[in-house]
């Protein structure tokens, strides 16, 4: 039986599981490839990484008013804390209104992204290009990104939300330009401060799609059906 905050009329015919699936299945895989070429050091790939990071990030200390504005960005506004305490102000309201299974498996979903971007950081010791740097003092480059990943998954669970209980256009429009300008964001900012290379910050958004993908794909067709109805 569907219901206006759960539209799923069983667990396994779902019809918005298979498409997050399929979609997490390519994003995941895209990342696992990108990931061995980091781990391999692949040549032409670090060639590319070097050229971008290096002309973008002289052209950004050339800067010191757009340096300042990129670090409050990163900072505060698009930092992985601010994102996630985003999701926990939705875990907490969710848990207030009763939909205690969710409120659990979003709260699951955002641990577990965290838990496989440090995994995964510890265990790619790739050292970056060292600059005459006065924005950022980090020697090691951080594949996947942090900031790249957790606003990734952060928008990506926000607007997930909002389409399970069912937001109208006008909200589902603004939320999804909001997530797409934070992505974005996120990538320029990383990137053009010198902080990131390339590959670090699409392998941190590749890998945030994965995880939410497949996190809603996983709920859709064995937790919805149980969860039941709770309106706002």
């Amino acid at each position: 039986m569907s219901s206006p905050l759960f539209p799923f009329r069983s667990p396994d015919r779902s019809p918005r599981t298979a498409p997050a699936l399929w979609a997490g299945v390519v994003a995941g895989a895209a990342s696992v490839v990108l990931l061995v070429l980091v781990a391999l050091r692949w040549s032409p790939l670090m060639a590319l990484d070097r050229s971008v990071a290096d002309a973008l990030h002289r052209h950004a200390v050339a800067d010191p008013g757009l340096v300042r504005v990129n670090r409050v960005l990163t900072d505060w506004v698009w930092d992985p804390w601010t994102m996630r305490a985003l999701i926990a102000v939705a875990v907490v309201a969710l848990w207030w209104r009763g939909a205690h299974r969710l409120a659990v498996w979003v709260a699951a979903t955002s641990l577990l992204a965290t838990g496989l971007q440090q995994g995964l950081k510890a265990a790619v010791d790739r050292e970056r290009p060292q600059w005459p740097d006065p924005v950022d003092s980090a020697q090691f480059a951080a594949f996947p990104s942090g900031h790249a990943m957790t606003a990734v998954v952060s928008c990506g669970l926000l607007l997930w939300l909002l389409r399970l209980y069912g937001a109208g256009p006008g909200l589902w429009g603004a939320a999804l330009a909001v997530a797409v300008v934070s992505a974005v964001g996120v990538a320029v900012t990383r990137v053009y401060l010198g902080v990131h290379w390339l590959t670090d910050v699409v392998g941190g958004a590749l890998l945030g799609v994965a995880v939410v993908a497949l996190s809603t794909a996983t709920y859709a067709r064995f937790a919805a059906p149980r969860e039941g109805s709770h309106r706002w």
